[in-house]
């Protein structure tokens, strides 16, 4: 039995290595391939790996509050609201504000066995990353959320906005945000029960988890947009991950300027 595993296994990389050029193209992503990044993180491992050794894991975690279930607005109404703003007021946001957003992404649900997105496989590759710049209680700095504890890990200090925006094509308008939330994703852990056709389903996922942050934003009376124009090797380097981990999506987040720029 483990020997027909570790042939699956073998295998499943092998596929995962042909299929490199098309999903490296279609992501952009120039920092390492998808087999590579399978070769290097387990399904299941501590999510301290996805740091660069430059980057240690702090034992500094804030705990969020705790999430609220009912909303202030029914669905449909949130979805005929929604819409794209890419200009903040300086109104800091709230650590409440920041638990709720982080909640609706990836938060836990079905007493810590599911997820508020949905995974394939329930594998949860995805990583949620905050840069604060203007938020209560919190110093400036990148954090990692942690779903299961319902808190923010700091993983580097210092204000890293006006850095990524910059690696974002000079989309200077993203440092405006006070935080700044990155959707990142561990390609190897949905790979390894579903080989090539991994990068499609953690696409997918990706978009849920954006919506839901989209949603809730609305319901908070909040303002974002999704950005997934950047150089990823950049963004990699800045935030100090390591190489089994790819960003996907930027998504600023504060309340809306009284004059928004270009909603969509």
């Amino acid at each position: 039995m483990l020997r027909f595993f570790k042939i699956t296994i073998y295998l499943a990389v092998l596929l995962i290595g042909q299929a490199d050029n098309h999903v490296g193209h279609s992501m952009g992503w120039n920092g390492g391939t998808i087999g590579n990044i399978f070769q290097h993180q387990r399904a299941g491992s501590s999510n301290d790996s996805v740091l660069g050794k430059a980057t240690a894991p702090s034992r500094d975690i804030t705990r969020l509050p705790a999430q609220k279930s009912k909303g202030k607005q029914q669905l449909a109404i949130l979805l005929a609201q929604r819409h794209s703003v890419r200009s903040f007021s300086s109104t800091p946001l709230t650590l409440a504000h920041l638990g709720q957003l982080l909640w609706a992404a990836q938060g836990m649900t079905h007493e810590g066995r599911r997820r508020t997105a949905p995974s394939a496989g329930a594998l949860y590759p995805l990583e949620l990353f905050v840069l604060v710049g203007r938020v209560e209680g919190l110093a400036v700095g990148v954090y990692q959320y942690e779903p299961q504890q319902h808190a923010l890990r700091r993983v580097q200090d210092g204000d890293r906005r006006q850095q990524v925006a910059s690696a974002a094509w000079e989309q200077m308008w993203l440092a405006s945000a006070p935080a700044m939330i990155v959707i990142a994703a561990v390609y190897a852990r949905t790979a390894v029960k579903y080989g090539p056709r991994a990068s499609r389903y953690v696409h997918i996922e990706a978009g849920h988890a954006a919506e839901n942050l989209f949603l809730q934003a609305q319901d908070l009376d909040l303002a974002t947009a999704v950005v997934g124009a950047f150089d990823d090797p950049q963004v990699v380097r800045i935030l100090g991950f390591s190489n089994t981990i790819a960003p996907l999506l930027l998504m600023p987040v504060g309340m809306p300027h009284p004059s928004p720029m270009h909603p969509d």
